[in-house]
Formats: C-alpha cells, sequence, structure tokens
C-alpha cells in the first residue's frame, strides 16, 4: 500500500510537472503570435497562420479561429491515431491554453508591437516561437493544426512527417505572400527557419560533446594514452579496409567539446598516422557525463 502511495505521488508530481510546462509554452508561443507576428503581418506556421490570415481578410479573432481550426482536426486525430489519445488530450490542453493566451496577450500587449524593424520582429518571434513549440513538445504536446494533420498523414502514407510540414508550410507562405505581399512571406520564412532552430535547441540543448572515430594501426598505444590523459572510456573493433585489403582497429571515444584539442594531440603522440574523423552531438548519458533518468512518458505510463 505505502508503495502504491508513492507511485501515485509520483505519477501526480510528474502530471503537473508536465502541464505546467504545457502552459508556460503555449502562453510563450501566444505571446511571439501577438508581439512579434500579427502586428506586421507575419504569418506564423499551421493553424496560427491561418488565423493570422483570418484576422487580416475577414477581422476574425487570432485565438477564436485557432480554437475552431483545430476542434475537427483533433476529432479526427482522436480516431484516426491509435494510441495516441494521450497526445491528443495534451493537444487539447496546450490548444486552448494557446487560445486563451492569444486573447490575453492581444489585450495586454501594444497591437504596433515593441519594434518598427519587421526583420527583428521575425527573427525574434522565430525564436520566442521556437522556445514555446520545444518546451511543448518536450512535455509530449504539440500545438495542434497541421502537426496533428502530419501525423495523421504520415500514418497513412508513410511521408516522412519533415515532406509533410514542408508541404503544408509552404502553403501558408504562399498564401502569406498573396494577402501580405511576397515581402512578408519572405519574413514569415525567415520566422519559420529560426523558430525551428530555437525549438530544436530547446530539445536537444547546446552542443556540449564530440564523438570521434579512429582508424588505426596501434589501437593498445592510442586508446591507453586516451583513458589515462583523458579519463574517458575507448570502445574497439576490427575492420577491413576495402583498398588495402588490411585489417585495422577503429576506436570511439565520446569527449567534451573543450577536450578536442588534447584529443587531437595525444593520438598524434601515439600514432601519427591514425585516421581520426570529429563529430559533434549535443548531450551524453551515461558514467562520465550526465546520468541516464527515465523518460517522464515512461514514469507517467507505467
Amino acid at each position: 500500500m505505502k508503495q502504491q502511495w508513492h507511485n501515485a505521488l509520483i505519477t501526480i508530481r510528474n502530471m503537473i510537472f508536465r502541464y505546467s510546462a504545457l502552459t508556460i509554452g503555449a502562453l510563450i508561443g501566444a505571446a511571439s503570435v501577438m508581439l512579434f507576428l500579427a502586428p506586421f503581418n507575419i504569418a506564423p506556421s499551421g493553424v496560427g497562420g491561418i488565423a493570422v490570415l483570418l484576422n487580416y481578410t475577414i477581422k476574425t479573432p487570432i485565438g477564436l479561429m485557432v480554437l475552431l481550426l483545430n476542434i475537427p482536426i483533433q476529432i479526427i486525430g482522436f480516431f484516426m491515431l491509435p494510441g495516441g489519445w494521450r497526445t491528443v488530450i495534451r493537444t487539447i490542453f496546450t490548444v486552448a491554453i494557446f487560445t486563451i493566451g492569444l486573447e490575453f496577450f492581444g489585450n495586454l500587449l501594444p497591437p504596433e508591437g515593441i519594434s518598427d524593424e519587421r526583420l527583428l520582429n521575425a527573427l525574434f518571434g522565430g525564436i520566442v516561437g521556437g522556445i514555446g513549440s520545444g518546451i511543448v513538445i518536450r512535455a509530449g504536446g504539440t500545438f495542434g493544426g497541421t502537426s496533428t494533420l502530419a501525423r495523421i498523414i504520415q500514418r497513412r502514407t508513410g511521408m516522412p512527417l519533415s515532406s509533410i510540414y514542408l508541404y503544408t508550410d509552404t502553403l501558408v507562405i504562399g498564401a502569406s505572400g498573396l494577402i501580405f505581399g511576397w515581402e512578408a512571406a519572405l519574413y514569415a520564412a525567415v520566422a519559420l527557419f529560426i523558430d525551428g532552430m530555437a525549438a530544436n535547441y530547446v530539445l536537444e540543448g547546446p552542443s556540449v560533446v564530440r564523438t570521434a572515430m579512429i582508424v588505426t594501426n596501434k589501437p593498445d598505444a592510442v586508446s591507453q594514452i586516451l583513458l589515462h590523459q583523458l579519463g574517458r572510456g575507448v570502445t574497439s573493433w576490427q575492420a577491413k579496409g576495402m583498398y588495402t585489403g588490411k585489417t585495422r582497429h577503429i576506436l570511439y571515444i565520446t569527449i567534451g567539446r573543450s577536450q578536442v584539442e588534447d584529443l587531437r594531440r595525444l593520438i598524434a603522440q601515439a600514432d601519427l598516422h591514425a585516421f581520426v574523423v570529429i563529430g559533434q552531438g549535443h548531450t551524453a548519458h551515461g558514467e562520465g557525463f550526465q546520468r541516464t533518468k527515465p523518460a517522464l512518458d515512461t514514469v507517467l505510463e507505467k
């Protein structure tokens, strides 16, 4: 019984954390639209962009149109995305908060925005909107609209989500060009691109680790100097060079960003003829790096 109460408390805590994150992300997204994008006729992607276009042409409230356009989409998603009811519920919650935020910020913020420079508004609209999107996605939700439609189309046709997003966003940007002018469409494309970059940064974090593949004939010497000087684990396996037909050793190591120069120097000391490829990663989990934690969805769905 005590363990059951403990598990229930953990579940409640995680749900509070999740829906708090969804609320914060939705409000940040709403502030981005009303402070940076809408005042300068820069249409965001998806249903939000359609709502901005309708607001300009027929004066419908942006928040209300986002809500009305999402209702049939989420109903379709509920029936056509098996097992996706949790995401649909989170999306409905996010859309509701986003709608409230649009109306709230529409009455609170200056209608002319805070800057007369359209490019600055496109850039900061993308940055702030991307931060909001990243927070919502990390919490297991979406802003609905084309995100839900994309998942349905992907399931039915097998098309990659990235391609579907490209087509839907291109349609919104094209409509923006016809209504606001093609210069506005270009600003919308800039905002969309920055939005994606900011969302990825929130989801994946800064690039703080580097990985290296080392092809060498002296695996013991190279691995020992790396183990002792850098304090990082090294993985080794054998491979055959297809040009020479000779067997070579490949070493794999993950290091901190600040250790790259030391890595190069130490490899050169042990094997001057080693072939090295250094790549970048965002985070590393496990011994020597961040402690591995269970995913929030895993905890909640046990």
